[in-house]
């Protein structure tokens, strides 16, 4: 009896066993090819490279099945696959949800507002799907703590924003957009910003501004010359983008917690020469860098974009006033589309509302947006919990950037490129999980 209790009290590792005691089947090699594909198909896939494919994925027209990015179909294809090999797919439904309560709930939420959506006829249907039940699902299938596959994730994320990075130089230099963003087919000529991989200028500052504060916070597999060396291209191209709001929060957020890190580095007493060294060389020949590239024009439309905003700052400001031509019951179920795509152009706002609460809470409704902000709030918490503690940094930086535009209330990947940013560059110290092979205190072997 007494070894029967001292069994049931010997610590699982996490990853050991699946549901009721039984041993998890170990991560198969398609699993892994299936994850790591997804995000290279998340990263390096924009909406005007699958239009040159024949998938109008960013406009209006076409199938309601090309609304929908491929990254999102092949992880539903993974996670069906993977619940399968495990030997009971139930099984490995509840294994996962009781790995990342949060993030099942926030899948479930989901998918009942989109069964709400189509009911009711209203817009943001693939919304949903790419917004919201996508980001889930990664978090879902990289439960497991994979250490291979969060190694290839690295590689992958790494590889691809430098390459994001490197095109979005070359066709500032050029003014030839590779992948310009479309619309149903249409591209937006009065706008040169660079567009890369990630599509909309947009799209790419939010994604590089998260990368780079997780190359100063996180991504420890890198050393330290080469962090820095990825965050000065990075910057350039963040340049390129023209995102005014997230050069903004690089620079505010960065330099805060560079001078953090350097003043409590100075208190221990303990300088790294080479580091010291290296910071020495550089701080020599930034004022050079910044003539250099003052002379060839390159801060040109930096300051061009915080001179003409498009009516940007005006559109914020405006987007209140649409409360006050709504009755209440509107506001909390949602108004009647037609009218208030009216009003919303003739109050000016053509472009959109670049605000994700103000644009939920007047498409879908108060009811509808406090129960998502609810889901989201609970899993950017579980996410967070999931890395090591310098994701106070990106997170930040993500929170703050997401209210500058109409993000989370539109279709979007963004979230999805969030967390698995965060997953894999913030992966903490692997615990060890041969502990439970150790004797129990007073046991005898």
């Amino acid at each position: 009896m007494a070894s029967v209790l001292a069994d049931s009290a010997r610590p699982v590792p996490a990853s050991g066993y699946g549901i009721a005691g039984r041993r998890a089947v170990p991560v198969d090699t398609l699993t892994r090819l299936g994850i790591t594909v997804a995000v290279l198909l998340l990263f390096a896939v924009s909406g005007g490279m699958l239009w040159l494919l024949g998938y109008n994925y960013e406009g209006l027209q076409g199938s309601a099945l090309t609304k929908i990015h491929p990254s999102t179909y092949l992880v539903v294809l993974v996670f069906a696959w993977r619940s399968c090999t495990f030997g009971n797919p139930v099984g490995y439904v509840v294994n996962v949800t009781n790995r990342r309560p949060a993030t099942a709930l926030l899948a479930v939420i989901a998918t009942v507002l989109l069964l709400v959506v189509i009911v009711r006829q209203r817009p943001g249907m693939a919304g949903m799907i790419d917004t919201f039940v996508a980001p889930a699902l990664f978090v879902l299938v990289l439960s497991e703590d994979d250490e291979k596959t969060f190694a290839r994730l690295q590689l992958v994320i790494h590889a691809v924003m430098t390459v994001n990075a490197l095109l979005a130089l070359f066709e500032f230099g050029t003014k030839h957009l590779v992948f310009p963003y479309r619309f149903d087919g249409a591209v937006f000529v009065n706008d040169p910003r660079s567009t890369a991989l990630q599509g909309h200028p947009l799209s790419n500052a939010t994604v590089t501004l998260i990368y780079v504060l997780s190359l100063l916070s996180g991504a420890r597999s890198l050393s330290t010359p080469l962090r820095l060396a990825l965050v000065g291209l990075q910057f350039c191209a963040l340049v390129a983008f023209g995102g005014r709001s997230a050069m903004v929060l690089t620079v505010l957020l960065g330099s805060v917690y560079l001078l953090t890190r350097g003043v409590a580095q100075l208190r221990t007493g303990r300088v790294n020469l080479l580091a010291a060294a290296l910071v020495t060389m550089l701080a020599a020949l930034l004022p050079l860098a910044i003539m250099l590239a003052g002379y060839y024009g390159f801060f040109d439309a930096l300051l061009e974009r915080f001179v003409s905003d498009n009516g940007s700052a005006n559109a914020r400001v405006q987007m209140f006033d649409l409360f006050s031509r709504l009755e209440l019951r509107d506001i909390i179920v949602g108004p009647d589309i037609d009218l208030l795509e009216s009003t919303r152009r003739i109050s000016g706002l053509e472009q959109g509302i670049e605000n994700p609460i103000i644009r939920m809470t007047l498409y879908q409704g108060a009811f509808f947006t406090l129960l998502m902000f609810f889901g989201f709030a609970l899993f950017m918490h579980e996410v967070a919990r999931r890395c090591h503690p310098g994701i106070w940094l990106p997170m930040l930086g993500w929170l703050l950037i997401i209210n500058t535009s109409e993000s989370l209330a539109s279709k979007t990947t963004l979230m999805t490129k969030f967390v698995v940013i965060a997953l894999a560059l913030y992966r903490p110290a692997r615990e060890r999980s041969d502990s439970f092979l150790k004797p129990l205190p007073g046991r005898r072997s």
